[in-house]
C-alpha cells in the first residue's frame, strides 16, 4: 500500500457513493460507516537468547447490528489499523450481501509468521487469545474470528482451546470461532470455500448471455482464458474449479516472485508443487517467466482474478489491463480511481465483497454445526439415500430397465457434509449474484455491480437498526 492510499477511506468512498442514492438520514449512515470498537494492544514475547520483543495486535467490530461479529485474524508484517478497519468495514457488507447474518470484524498481529519458531507462534496466538477473552472480543455469541492471511486451521485450533480452557463447561465454547480442523469441530469445505465462491460467482456472471455479449464474448465459461495473481488459499482454489469444475483455461499465475504463462494453460496443482519443490513458481516446465508478477496482470485474457493483496491494480496499470472481466478474490485489490478508468472501458468488475464471500458463507455453516453438535447431514443422509432407491426401484419396474451396482450408486449416493456445504454455497452465491445484477440493470443510477453491492448491503443494515428501533 503506498503511503498516500487509505484502504479504508478506500471502502467509505464507496460506501458514499451507494448511499448517495439512498434518502436514510445522515446519522444513520454515518453509524453504519464507522467502526464500533478498536481494541489496539500490545504484549511481550521473549525469544531464546533472552531478548524481547513487543508484538502489537489489533481486533476491530465494525458494526453491531447482528451478533455475533464475523471476520478473520491476519498475520503480516506490514498490517495496520487503517487495514484492519477497512478489512472490518468490508466483512460487515460482505456478511449483508450474501445473507449471513453476522456483524463485520476483522483481526490481526504484526508479525511474519516466517520468522518465527512453530512454539513462539502458538505463544503469540493463545495470549492474543487470552487478550480479547479479557475484553470481550471473541466469544461463540460475541465475535467469532476465522483464518485469513498468514493463519489456518493450526491457528484456529490453538485460539479454539484457549478459550475452552477459559470458559470451562461452556457447552459452546467450540463455536467461538471458525475455520479450524475437522477433528476439532472444523467443517469439510471451509479450507476452499472462498476460491471456490470465486469460481461460482465467475461462472455466474458468465451465464448471463446478454453481459457476455456486451463485453465481446460468448457465454459460459468453458474456454475463457484466466489469469490468477496469487496462489495462496483462495488463489490456487478459484484456479483449480475454474479448470475442473469450469474447462477454463488457466493461462498465467502470478506470485510475489513473478509470474509464469502458457497460453494452452496450466495445472494449478502442479505449479503449486514445482514452487514447494523449488521455492518459486519461475522456470516451470512449458511455461515463460514473467520477472515482474505485477505484468501478468496486464496480460490479454477474458477473466483476471486478483488473489493476493490490496492494492494491486490502480491508476497507474489499469489503463493497460485488458481482461474483460475482472473477479476480486482478494480484499480491496483495486483503487476506486482504478476501477473509473476500467468502467469507462467496459470491463466487469465482480467486486470483493461479493466475489470472496465464499469463506464466510461457510464458516457460518461451521458455526451452525458447532451450535448444533451434530454433523451436517448426519440425520438425514440415509434417509434421502433409501428414498432415492425406492425412485430408482420404481423406474426399473416401470421401464423394465435395470440398473447396475455402479449405477444404483451413483444415482442413490445420498448427500454428505461436503454435498451440503457447497450446495449451500453454491446457492448463495447464485442467489447473491441475480439480486446484485437486477439493482444494476434496473436501477438506472447504478452503473456498477459494486454500487448495487453496496447499496444492497446499506439497505439491508440499515433496516436491522430500523427494527432495532434505533433510528426510525
Amino acid at each position: 500500500m503506498t503511503a498516500h492510499t487509505s484502504f479504508f477511506q478506500n471502502v467509505l468512498d464507496y460506501v458514499d457513493r451507494a448511499a448517495a442514492l439512498t434518502n436514510h438520514p445522515k446519522g444513520l449512515l454515518d453509524q453504519i460507516k464507522h467502526c464500533n470498537s478498536v481494541y489496539h494492544f500490545e504484549f511481550p514475547l521473549r525469544h531464546p537468547d533472552g531478548s524481547v520483543e513487543v508484538i502489537k495486535a489489533w481486533r476491530v467490530e465494525h458494526s453491531h447490528h447482528k451478533l455475533p461479529t464475523k471476520g478473520g485474524i491476519r498475520y503480516a508484517p506490514e498490517v495496520n489499523e487503517d487495514e484492519v478497519k477497512a478489512l472490518a468495514a468490508l466483512m460487515t457488507y460482505k456478511c449483508a450481501i450474501v445473507d449471513v447474518p453476522f456483524g463485520g470484524a476483522k483481526g490481526a498481529i504484526q508479525i511474519d509468521p516466517k520468522k518465527y519458531t512453530l512454539d513462539q507462534l502458538e505463544r503469540i496466538t493463545r495470549r492474543y487469545t487470552h487478550e480479547l477473552a479479557k475484553k470481550n472480543f471473541i466469544g461463540p455469541g460475541v465475535d467469532v474470528p476465522a483464518p485469513d492471511y498468514g493463519t489456518g486451521e493450526r491457528e484456529m485450533a490453538w485460539i479454539a482451546d484457549t478459550y475452552s480452557a477459559m470458559n470451562p463447561g461452556q457447552i459452546d465454547a467450540i463455536a467461538c470461532i471458525t475455520g479450524k480442523p475437522l477433528s476439532q469441530g472444523g467443517i469439510r469445505g471451509r479450507k476452499e470455500a472462498t476460491g471456490r465462491g470465486c469460481f461460482y460467482a465467475l461462472r455466474e456472471a458468465c451465464a448471463h448471455a446478454d453481459d457476455m455479449k456486451a463485453l465481446g464474448l460468448s457465454a459460459g465459461i468453458a474456454g475463457k482464458k484466466v489469469v490468477v495473481q496469487g496462489l495462496g488459499n483462495v488463489g490456487y482454489h478459484a484456479a483449480k474449479f475454474c479448470r475442473e469444475e469450469g474447462d477454463a483455461i488457466i493461462i498465467a499465475i502470478a506470485e510475489r516472485e513473478g509470474a509464469i504463462m502458457n497460453p494452452n494453460g496450466l495445472n494449478e496443482e502442479e505449479v503449486f508443487q514445482h514452487r514447494k519443490t523449488k521455492g518459486s513458481i519461475l522456470d516451470f516446465p512449458g511455461a515463460t517467466n514473467i520477472p515482474n508478477s505485477i505484468d501478468a496482470l496486464e496480460l490479454e485474457c477474458d477473466a483476471l482474478i486478483p488473489a493476493a493483496l490490496e492494492n494491486q491494480i490502480t491508476e497507474d496499470n489499469a489503463p493497460r489491463i485488458k481482461a474483460r472481466i475482472i473477479v476480486e478474490g482478494a480484499n480491496g485489490p483495486m483503487t476506486p480511481g482504478a476501477e473509473e478508468i476500467l468502467r469507462q472501458k467496459g470491463t466487469l468488475i465482480i467486486p470483493d465483497v461479493y466475489a470472496n464471500a465464499g469463506g464466510v458463507t461457510v464458516s457460518y455453516f461451521e458455526w451452525l454445526k458447532n451450535l448444533s453438535h451434530v454433523r451436517v447431514g448426519r440425520m438425514g443422509k440415509r434417509y434421502e439415500q433409501a428414498s432415492e432407491m425406492r425412485l430408482i426401484h420404481m423406474m426399473e419396474t416401470l421401464t423394465g430397465r435395470s440398473f447396475n451396482d455402479d449405477q444404483l450408486k451413483l444415482a442413490s449416493k445420498g448427500p454428505d457434509e461436503l454435498d451440503f456445504v457447497n450446495s449451500g454455497l453454491e446457492d448463495t452465491m447464485v442467489v447473491a449474484y441475480q439480486r446484485l445484477r437486477e439493482i444494476w440493470k434496473t436501477d438506472a443510477r447504478v452503473h456498477d455491480l459494486r454500487t448495487a453491492a453496496f447499496l444492497d448491503a446499506i439497505e439491508k443494515v440499515a433496516r436491522a437498526y430500523a427494527e432495532l428501533g434505533i433510528f426510525p
